[in-house]
């Protein structure tokens, strides 16, 4: 007579020995990597920084010579992209060693303590016509206000230009303090303008 216990012992011995005989699945491939996007360089070559004020009611026109570019710039999508721009305050260039001695002194843009300014893009709206706005918050000395950036947008070959202009009052940042806050001699509006060349961005 079999006894119960052995039964019990068969039940349970048998869906183990099926499972033992039974090959297993391979496993699934894993899902491949997407590709990254290029990454986004500025061609300074090609590119320019420049700004003009106006003293006594004359144009004084001048350039930064140094500054880099951090874009993740979708065109189809700017309202995830993202804009950081950072100028090397030291390389102000307005084609007189006085007056860019002058410049860097504390009065003005202080730039041996304070080396750079930079502009954070916040929000990217497109206008159509490969024309966008960019918003933003610019710091310069340690001051930061937001400004609202217009940009055109060309393409030719792999090069993609943004044009853009746009005004900042120099008292708001504390350049030219002292004698020189009285915006009758230097007036307090400041016209940037500027022209970047982008390697890496998506086909407008």
């Amino acid at each position: 007579m079999i006894k119960i216990h052995h039964v019990l012992a068969i039940a349970v011995a048998l869906p183990l020995l099926a499972s033992a005989q039974t090959p297993a699945k391979p496993a699934a491939p894993a899902a491949a990597a997407p590709a990254a996007a290029p990454a986004q360089k500025v061609v300074l070559a090609q590119s320019s920084m420049g700004f003009v004020s106006r003293q006594m009611g004359v144009p004084v026109e001048g350039k930064f010579t140094r500054f880099d570019v951090q874009s993740s710039f979708d065109p189809k999508s700017p309202q995830t992209s993202k804009v950081v721009l950072t100028i090397d305050l030291l390389s102000a260039d307005l084609g007189n060693a006085e007056t860019e001695t002058e410049l860097k002194k504390p009065g003005w843009f202080d730039s041996a303590k304070r080396p750079q300014a930079s502009f954070a893009s916040s929000s990217i709206k497109a206008l159509g016509a490969n024309k966008f706005e960019i918003e933003g918050q610019l710091s310069i000395k340690g001051n930061t206000q937001r400004v609202v950036v217009p940009v055109t947008l060309t393409q030719k070959d792999a090069i993609t230009t943004a044009d853009g202009a746009f005004q900042i009052k120099r008292v708001d940042y504390k350049i030219g303090e002292g004698d020189w806050n009285d915006v009758s001699i230097v007036a307090n509006e400041v016209q940037v303008k500027f022209k970047l060349a982008l390697t890496g961005v998506a086909k407008l």
